[in-house]
């Protein structure tokens, strides 16, 4: 898969970057935290290999990140306290993608795998191969993921579905005969056949369903799916709107959604049916964020450079942000 077809489909939806060194602008006000030496300087800037282009992140207990690339679907893992990165998994190779990322409690990685329409399950330390299932038709394009205690969620950028891997009592895999193909509906917006529409996706604080972004239905919104049906009902953000959000993540009852530009800090109530903006971050480093991931006071987003076309030699890196109202220790 060339480069350019994401380009013309939207890589927006498919993966992108924030990132900063912090301003916090709230709502109704204005307040600033001024970057200062983390008590174990653990770096800021996380720097991965040039021509990857970089589509989302994880992070899981221990303190790494992995990123998946656009370009071949490689897995890249940096240690979060030295920045010092190696290639965990070279990918499928031409014609597939790793997008939306994430680690479970069993140190296992499960890769959204765009247009190649492949789910794959990594061994977080190792980068051995566990398992692949093949998922959906010719137009998916596999984009996020979330894992809950019950499964992996993903969803299809293109046509109103969410792929389930469900577990074992003791959290086994699946066979492939098992993966669940769940349509959307209820209050659900699909977007036209070349419009990219479920882009991130999140467990509601309560744990009880998803959340997942729909990027193009009114300028962007977020739904609450029951993962037992599929039901949709749409989240009430007041007036908050997230066109270009992609990797969201959920941490407590905050919501981080990721826009082109800036991060939206929303607050929500336990069900996830209803939240409130309660601040945004802007940074000079953001470099069109896609994916964030929350690891103990920090936030680490990866830049994306979209719409910069990427050559062997463009250069790309993740960073480090305090989370919201908590400052920086020193």
């Amino acid at each position: 898969m060339e480069h350019r077809t994401l380009s013309r489909r939207g890589f927006l939806g498919l993966g992108a970057a924030l990132g900063g060194a912090v301003a916090l602008d709230a709502v109704g006000g204005t307040a600033r935290a001024a970057a200062g030496p983390r008590r174990d300087r653990w770096p800021t800037t996380l720097r991965l290999p040039n021509g990857f282009h970089p589509a989302g992140i994880a992070v899981g207990r221990a303190p790494y990140a992995y990123f998946g690339s656009l370009l071949g679907g490689a897995v890249h893992r940096v240690s979060l306290a030295t920045g010092e990165g190696t290639v965990l998994h070279p990918g499928l190779g031409e014609g597939h993608n790793a997008v939306g990322l994430q680690v479970d409690a069993h140190g296992r990685l499960f890769v959204a795998g765009g247009w190649g329409r492949v789910v794959t399950v990594l061994d977080g330390a190792t980068g051995a191969v566990l398992r692949t299932y093949q998922v959906g038709a010719a137009s998916t394009a596999v984009n996020h993921v979330v894992v809950t205690a019950r499964a992996a969620w993903f969803t299809d950028a293109f046509n109103g579905l969410l792929f389930g891997v469900p577990f074992g009592p003791r959290g086994e895999l699946p066979a492939q005969d098992a993966v669940v193909t769940l349509p959307l509906s209820g209050d659900w917006v699909q977007g036209t056949a070349d419009q990219i529409t479920a882009t991130g996706i999140a467990e509601t604080p309560d744990r009880r369903a998803l959340l997942v972004v729909n990027s193009s239905a009114d300028g962007g919104t977020l739904y609450r799916v029951d993962p037992a049906d599929g039901t949709a009902r749409r989240v009430a953000l007041g007036g908050l709107k997230l066109p270009t959000t992609n990797g969201i993540a959920v941490h407590g009852r905050t919501l981080y959604a990721p826009r082109q530009y800036d991060l939206a800090v929303v607050r929500l109530d336990r069900a996830g049916g209803r939240g409130r903006q309660v601040g945004e971050v802007a940074d000079p480093r953001f470099d069109v964020p896609c994916a964030v991931a929350v690891y103990r006071d920090r936030l680490y987003l990866p830049n994306s450079r979209f719409p910069l076309d990427p050559t062997p030699d463009t250069e790309y890196n993740a960073i480090a942000i305090p989370v919201p109202g908590k400052g920086i220790p020193s």
